[in-house]
């Protein structure tokens, strides 16, 4: 199971950071008020319908269009015609200085479930904390990284200034699948047999305790999602 992947996606940076700054922008509060304190907006560039709703999607027949925020920015419009894959959401992400994303797990949203979260940093600084599965992970503006979403993670910006995001959802094929598995950097974690998992669960589950009920809960999903999942998208 990948958890993040630094993959060869090569933004134009430095155009991006400039229409950014020049451009009089609308930001929205982040639709998932429980999971943040201080601020965090989103501003659409790609949304359900190319409408003014800020959540990234919720059924699988939703339509995804370019909203009218994506004209102040060619050089991301030029980045996602390079997409050889379904792009869905594309939103830009300010986490504040001194805000905090709590850990939240989004379900359904990985690279063995068949949709992937691209993070490019715009601006950033050396304070910003993202665990993916207490893993802290250091993206550079103008990098492109896969994040496994689906696991537990959690941001704190501890620095000054504003961290801004442009986080691209894309539909995983093979060309999404090549990208990702031939990053130069690449982070997993064991994919257990079922019998392995099966012979943790009930380890844990017997110990009884909270810590050990939380990971028994987090290994009968990999059993239950993650094995037949990633083993349809490997014989794909």
């Amino acid at each position: 199971m990948i958890v993040c992947a630094k993959v060869s996606v090569f933004p134009e940076y430095a155009l991006m950071y400039q229409e950014l700054k020049s451009a009089s922008l609308h930001w929205d509060n982040h639709f998932n008020s429980n999971n943040y304190e201080g601020s965090w907006t989103v501003l659409p560039l790609r949304s359900v319908g190319g409408q003014d709703t800020i959540i990234p999607g919720l059924t699988a027949n939703d339509v995804f269009a370019d909203h009218p925020n994506l004209d102040l920015f060619p050089s991301v419009r030029k980045l996602l015609i390079t997409f050889q894959c379904t792009v869905k959401s594309v939103r830009l992400l300010n986490l504040a200085a001194g805000a905090v994303i709590k850990p939240h797990c989004d379900h359904d949203l990985s690279f063995e479930q068949g949709e992937a979260r691209l993070h490019i940093p715009l601006i950033t600084n050396p304070d910003v904390a993202f665990y993916v599965q207490n893993q802290r992970i250091t993206m550079l503006p103008g990098e492109c990284w896969y994040m496994n979403a689906n696991l537990r993670h959690h941001v704190t910006n501890g620095g000054k200034t504003d961290r801004i995001h442009l986080v691209i959802d894309c539909e995983v094929n093979t060309w999404l699948r090549e990208l990702i598995n031939s990053a130069s950097y690449l982070s997993r974690i064991p994919d257990y047999c079922q019998q392995q998992l099966l012979e943790m669960i009930g380890a844990l589950r017997f110990q009884n305790t909270v810590t050990a009920n939380q990971l028994a809960d987090e290994f009968e999903k990999q059993y239950n999602q993650y094995q037949p999942l990633a083993q349809n998208i490997l014989n794909q």
